[in-house]
């Protein structure tokens, strides 16, 4: 991995090519809502009750819009962000509930193409019969005045930079990768780089909340979306409606706890993985056992550092990239027989199996272009939390701690968790619980080997809210509204209908 903290759903890239905002026609029609609910904060009046010109954004059955907020809100007369929103009407029968806006995750994914390529879409369909399904990019993020950092060779030559160095030579290099992303950013997006916290976007949302006319704001966030949920709920808990956090975050946990966390959640993704693949007899690891398919994954990660090998194309794939292709199968087992392949292939010196799934978690293109996920990702997480390591000699001496909770991946975790030591906009947030204190029920989802979320945090997050309800599910992957379980699926689906929540410690397989 190449940036610590990277909390997302795989679902986060479907549909998102080509779905441009701000190229929309002239507006069809214009709607417009002073701030509901408790009073509009002091220097904001003109953000709350601006109006919101829809039009159609190109893609059936949606409308895309943009909405102001402060680039400062402690500053609000400073300048404006313009930000991408985007809807789709309520579908009937039913009487309309109100907006239900989503975020896949990220920090760094898109929610408009989230919406638009499968939430507006692929949502149950009581559940689009009721809502208004709403998207905003958040700041910094695709169609909202994106954060930009190096070019597509330049992030080419970043992703391929050793992260698991052997010597003080790569260890320098790794960190002169780390300083040079950062530079980039501060040249391609020094305005807004200090202004895309967590909090900031959370503040984006009430406005929004406000613009579409709900006096409640109703929410389903996933990964990286439930700690902005959380944040926004812990910020307004009396305009907190029904809010859905699946697959949680720890507010309250510093960087490198989470970091070691994250390292140990996807060590046993891996586990499953590989207890999965040894019964099959083309198991590229072996078919002996879990600590054997360990060995042989080390192994081909050794030897594609000491000589990568050809894909097909110009770049070669060595261990930083096929790292980063295995872990981005760790997130859905349905990705488990492409990696096997991928694996297998590998192991006879054709890396274009690992090389694809890795470029898919970068959200690279064919032509070598790439969405600005990571450098959002990078942007946001920096600002959320003091860096996890101040230099290299911090992470060396936290190395026997991360290799302890994933033999397979620790070092590279560990040495990833360097990125923000050279950020060049100060860290704004800390560690803190989240209680938001009189919000209405928050139904919190934790899937018991979910790689990215450690089941952990969803037990702690919801601890930690006044009114939280855990809801888990007992299976693999990433999150797990929509993926497979109608136990879940019902309760939720329940939840956001009728208002009722499950019962708190509800248990899904």
């Amino acid at each position: 991995m190449n940036t610590s903290r990277l909390l997302r759903t795989l679902a986060t890239g479907l549909g998102t090519a080509g779905l441009l905002v701000s190229g929309c026609s002239s507006g069809s029609s214009t709607s417009s809502a002073s701030a509901t609910g408790p009073g509009v904060p002091k220097g904001l009046t003109s953000y709350y009750a601006q109006h919101l010109s829809w039009r159609d954004c190109g893609v059936e059955g949606f409308e895309c819009t943009t909405m102001k907020a402060p680039l400062d809100y402690d500053r609000p007369d400073d300048g404006d962000i313009k930000l991408a929103v985007s809807r789709k009407k309520a579908t009937g029968p039913g009487e309309r509930i109100g907006s239900l806006l989503v975020n896949p995750g990220g920090p760094g994914g898109s929610a408009v193409g989230y919406l638009q390529g499968y939430a507006g879409i692929g949502y149950p369909a009581p559940v689009r019969a009721r809502y208004d399904m709403v998207a905003i990019d958040p700041r910094g993020v695709a169609r909202s005045e994106p954060v930009e950092c190096l070019t597509g060779k330049e992030m080419d030559a970043f992703t391929q930079v050793d992260q698991t160095p052997d010597d003080e030579g790569e260890i320098t290099a790794l960190s002169g990768a780390f300083e040079k992303f950062a530079g980039g950013c501060e040249k391609r997006a020094g305005t807004i780089l200090p202004h895309v916290s967590t909090v900031e976007t959370a503040r984006d949302m009430d406005v929004l909340r406000s613009l579409l006319g709900d006096e409640k704001l109703h929410y389903v966030g996933a990964s990286y979306g439930t700690f902005l949920g959380a944040t926004y709920a812990d910020l307004f808990p009396g305009r907190a409606g029904r809010l859905v956090l699946d697959g949680a975050m720890d507010p309250s946990l510093k960087a490198i706890d989470m970091n070691r966390d994250q390292t140990a959640g996807f060590e046993g993704a891996f586990q499953s993985f590989a207890a999965d693949c040894v019964k099959k007899a083309d198991c590229p690891l072996g078919t002996t056992s879990t600590a054997d398919a360990a060995t042989a994954l080390k192994k081909l990660f050794t030897d594609l550092d000491a000589e990568p090998v050809p894909t097909g194309e110009t770049r070669e794939l060595g261990e930083s990239l096929a790292t980063t292709g295995v872990i981005a199968a760790m997130y859905d087992e349905g990705a488990w027989p492409q990696l096997r392949e991928a694996l297998a292939d590998a192991q006879r010196g054709e890396g274009a199996g690992l090389l694809a799934l890795a470029d898919s978690y970068y959200e690279r293109e064919p032509n070598g272009t790439y969405a600005n996920l990571m450098y959002a990702n990078a942007a946001v997480n920096c600002l959320d939390l003091p860096p996890a390591f101040d230099g290299p000699d911090a992470v060396e001496k936290a190395l026997p701690d991360f290799e302890k909770a994933s033999p397979v991946f620790g070092r590279g975790f560990a040495w990833a968790s360097l990125n923000c030591a050279y950020w060049p906009a100060k860290a704004t947030g800390t560690p803190h619980r989240t209680e938001a204190k009189g919000a209405a029920p928050i139904v919190v989802v934790g899937t018991t080997r979910d790689p990215a979320t450690p089941y952990t945090w969803a037990e702690s997050l919801a601890d930690q809210l006044s009114s939280g309800t855990l809801l888990t599910y007992q299976g693999d992957g990433h999150t797990a509204y929509g993926r497979g379980s109608d136990c879940v699926d019902t309760a939720i689906n329940t939840y956001l209908l009728e208002g009722t929540p499950p019962t708190d410690g509800k248990k899904c397989a």
